[in-house]
């Protein structure tokens, strides 16, 4: 399987509505989390609004510059997962969020796609210059967990975030 992350092109238009439709359904039903959030803040049947506003170019509130990638299996033409690197962090992400927010499709996971698109992001983070990556994930999600401990994560500390949820926020040094 040859899995690659990608900028969105319109070729994806329907691959991403196709995705962000199941997650949502899945979001909605099974209460699960919307990581990474920013691939849900806009409607992508606007094609060029969305990915006109996917990404942060400049610092907004407790937002920062930030890149977008989608986890393409080429071998399917199919959309995994997304992830949202941040460049670097404010005093809001580097307590809660982090440089890397990511989620993987609900009927692709549990099959370490989660692993790779983390692997592949960090590749990413070091051609932005980050050498240090904060990840966080609430304590409950142990997959997230155990992604971040497979790409080198080491567990700072837990906290309670600002919804009261348990998190934990993981380092991972880029060699």
């Amino acid at each position: 399987m040859r899995l690659k992350l990608i900028k969105l092109t319109p070729e994806y238009k329907n691959a991403l509505i196709e995705m962000l439709d199941e997650w949502r359904a899945d979001i909605e039903n099974n209460h699960t989390n919307s990581s990474p959030w920013t691939i849900f803040r806009n409607d992508p049947r606007d094609f060029d609004y969305y990915l006109e506003h996917l990404e942060f170019k400049e610092p907004e509130g407790e937002r920062v510059p930030d890149s977008v990638f989608f986890l393409l299996d080429e071998d399917r033409g199919r959309l995994l997962g997304a992830v949202n690197i941040r460049h670097y962090l404010n005093d809001f992400l580097l307590k809660e969020g982090g440089h890397i927010g990511d989620g993987i499709r609900p009927t692709e996971r549990g099959k370490g796609y989660g692993t790779e698109l983390v692997r592949l992001a960090l590749t990413e983070c070091r051609g932005l210059g980050i050498e240090k990556v904060l990840m966080t994930c609430d304590k409950s999600n142990t997959a997230s967990a155990k992604t971040i401990i497979k790409n080198g994560g080491v567990l700072e500390n837990e906290f309670v975030n600002s919804e009261g949820e348990v998190e934990q926020r993981y380092w991972i040094t880029i060699y």
